[in-house]
């Protein structure tokens, strides 16, 4: 496809925004552009078939909505229809012109868009228009804006109806681009870069033999679609591959805005937009059931979930699902940290794949780095992980260069997961470093300073969408790339091969690892509690009697919570009485035991006669405050044991370790921990299966520090710039 074709339209109706200028702000175009060139759009399609269309319903009014609906859509060839006698150029006998009219241009616009079919006025409601309706006529705008979008013909008249649908998609594409470009910040919320999602759609879909087939159907899922870029970019692929292929996409996303301008796109390129879902994926899943009542699964599914973003609102109805339904509903495998609830449109995900007997399915989501290696052992992400992983559904993760986003720079991930792996490829996981990937923006988009380099969007690209994907599809281990650096460390290009020539002065060539092949239990661990005998010695000193007096159930002995004074005073002063009768047992234990007692059994066994002769008694609790206070951790004192002579181990020296689990248990302990700790020992009714994928860890390539006499002489270099530039301040 010439991109020409379609960026050229775009940067027609996009100069619209000339006329925008001040009363709006260039994040707010998008908010005037892309309803009006829906508008246009629908205008031109249905332009043709007005007049009969008109006809059509007059000889139905009256009837049932179902009926009315299905003669209209007969009479137009569309799911949609309009049943006004206005349009923006008026097209036969009968049909007016909204621009003939310009003292009552807002409200016959309105009245034009009211009179749309059900499906098109949800779209308008949702993308707010009418705020924008008001907003022009207010500031003497609207007449304008209509006028210049009456020039656009949006039919695509010389293409076939599939050509200009698809045409008219690119075209609508290329604004949304545009609109979320200048919105920056903002964008990032659901728009995702086109080389991401380029690179996305390649990894799943290059190794599918089958899209081949003749009039082969395939179902494409994204649970938070956002405007749908990735359903797009993934719908090209197919029919680029296979024009006879039939994709049908589907999508769910809770922002208002995004989700019209998703089921524009959809409406524009003659897809179904009922497939659309407006809401909260995790409160109420739109996709569900299919239309038989069978639980819903596609063939391939993307998404590009929110970063970092808690999932508090929705806790309520997941902890429910994930209690009462377990593995059979959504989140069986657990939750997260309730701050980022990533890894909860994975699971929803993986519950949507078709069974591997019908076919199976592919994954590909954007993460941030939190779910390779967040949450402990047993428990949150790392269970998650474990679920994924032994279920041999994690295909690949490929490390993305920093500053791809709008909204953030932080390190991004792809993570590619199926149930139908290829033979070589079960029981593994690929890592892929593309970290280095990258070429600069030539202007910087809000976060965005990078993008992969795709000659087929910029044609002096470098191929490094279709490098990514061909070491994802060698799966090589230790496959490696040459990399050139600047004098500051900063990428210049990227080889597949050995260079031939020498680097340019400053410059350094180097050989990078970017491929690595695991086992799945590579990325598990054992994590164990390592625990240590508690030993104590004992000493009834004046500061460690003192001490009693910090005890918790030492001081609430002389506390009540009883509402009624009289009462309370009595509890107060019997409490006092104790707390002094517990003050002599210990002053006369004192002298009778002043030195140091190194073992708990003989401290007990001292106090007991010493308690009854006094005839306190002492209470378990009390007890235990006494024992804390007139204690000390001491190495050299004997080991406590509890009543069947078993060691107790000491909380304060309680330690953990990650054991791999390839390795055997007990072996690690041998060699890692017994020469340094002889009398420590496991507590295995602790341990517990995690798992983590530290992608990061797995490339760390060592730097060795600069020699100091060059260190030295740059610092000089800059102090003697310093110095020069003050001297010319104060010359």
């Amino acid at each position: 496809m010439n991109t020409e074709t379609h960026r050229q339209p775009a940067s027609d109706i996009w100069s619209v925004c000339n006329l925008l200028r001040g009363p709006y702000k260039r994040n707010e175009y998008r908010k005037v552009i892309l309803p009006l060139t829906v508008l246009r759009r629908f205008d031109c399609l249905l332009s043709p078939t007005k007049a009969k269309a008109l006809e059509t319903f007059n000889l139905f009014k009256g009837k049932p909505e179902s009926i009315i609906r299905s003669m209209m859509q007969s009479a137009t060839g569309y799911p949609f229809y309009n049943l006004s006698k206005l349009e923006l150029r008026a097209s036969g006998e009968g049909i007016h012109s909204l621009l003939d009219d310009s003292s009552n241009l807002a409200p016959n616009l309105n009245s034009y868009i009211n009179s749309y079919s059900p499906n098109i006025r949800a779209i308008f409601e949702r993308f707010k228009f009418g705020e924008q309706i008001e907003r022009m006529s207010e500031k003497n705008l609207l007449f304008k804006v209509l006028q210049k979008f009456a020039t656009f013909d949006l039919s695509f008249a010389g293409l076939s109806a599939d050509q200009a649908a698809m045409q008219m998609g690119y075209v609508f594409e290329e604004l949304i681009r545009i609109g979320a470009e200048q919105s920056n910040e903002e964008a990032g919320e659901h728009f995702t870069p086109r080389e991401v999602i380029k690179l996305m759609v390649d990894l799943l879909l290059s190794p599918e033999q089958d899209l081949r087939r003749s009039h082969v159907v395939k179902t494409i899922y994204d649970p938070a679609c956002g405007t749908g870029g990735m359903l797009s970019v993934a719908e090209k692929y197919i029919r680029d591959l296979n024009s006879e292929a039939k994709p049908h996409l589907y999508g769910q996303d809770w922002n208002d805005e995004a989700w019209a301008v998703c089921c524009s796109d959809m409406l524009i390129k003659g897809e179904d937009a009922d497939n659309i879902a407006r809401g909260d994926t995790f409160t109420k899943d739109g996709h569900a059931r299919d239309e038989q009542g069978q639980k819903r699964s596609f063939d391939y599914m993307l998404a590009n979930p929110p970063f970092g973003v808690e999932w508090k609102q929705q806790q309520r109805y997941i902890e429910h699902e994930h209690d009462t339904l377990g593995y059979q509903g959504r989140f069986g495998a657990g939750t997260p940290r309730i701050n980022d609830g990533a890894l909860l449109f994975l699971q929803h995900m993986i519950d949507k794949m078709r069974p591997t007997e019908q076919g199976g399915s592919r994954i590909g989501i954007v993460f941030n780095g939190s779910p390779l290696f967040t949450g402990d052992a047993g428990g949150g992400e790392s269970e998650i992980r474990r679920w994924i992983i032994e279920n041999d559904w994690l295909e690949a993760v490929v490390a993305l260069p920093e500053q791809l986003f709008y909204n953030t720079g932080i390190s991004t991930y792809i993570w590619v997961l199926t149930n139908r792996k290829e033979p070589h490829r079960k029981g593994k996981v690929q890592l892929i470093d593309a970290r280095n990937h990258w070429v600069p923006m030539e202007k910087s988009l809000g976060n965005k300073r990078r993008r992969v380099g795709d000659p087929s969007d910029k044609p002096k690209d470098p191929d490094y969408v279709g490098d990514i994907s061909a070491l994802h599809g060698q799966f090589q281990e230790g496959a490696s790339r040459w990399v050139l650096f600047d004098k500051d460390g900063k990428v210049v290009t990227v080889a597949k091969t050995a260079p031939t020539d020498d680097a340019p002065a400053g410059q350094q060539w180097k050989q990078l690892v970017v491929s690595k092949v695991f086992d799945n239990e590579d990325f598990g661990y054992h994590k164990i509690t390592v625990e240590r005998p508690l030993r104590l010695n004992f000493h009834a000193t004046p500061a460690r009697l003192a001490r009693l007096e910090d005890e918790t159930a030492f001081k609430n002995l002389a506390s009540s919570l009883k509402k009624d004074e009289a009462a309370r005073l009595v509890d107060i002063t019997t409490g006092e009485k104790r707390q002094q009768q517990i003050r002599d047992l210990l002053t006369e234990f004192a002298k009778r035991h002043p030195e140091q007692i190194n073992d708990r059994k003989v401290f007990l066994d001292s106090l007991k006669p010493v308690d009854r002769e006094l005839d306190v008694r002492l209470s378990a609790p009390e007890l235990k405050a006494v024992v804390s206070a007139l204690s000390e951790r001491d190495e050299k004192a004997e080991i406590c044991r509890n009543r069947d002579g078993l060691a107790e181990p000491d909380a304060e020296l309680r330690d953990t370790e990650n054991v791999p689990l390839k390795e055997s248990i007990q072996a690690y302990f041998e060699r890692e921990v017994k020469p340094h700790v002889e009398d420590a020992w496991i507590d295995h009714s602790k341990t517990k299966i995690g798992y983590e994928i530290p992608l990061n860890r797995h490339f760390y390539r060592y730097e060795a520090p600069r020699e100091l006499a060059v260190i030295e002489s740059e610092l000089k270099a800059l102090e003697a710039d310093i110095v020069r530039l003050l001297a010319e301040v104060t010359a």
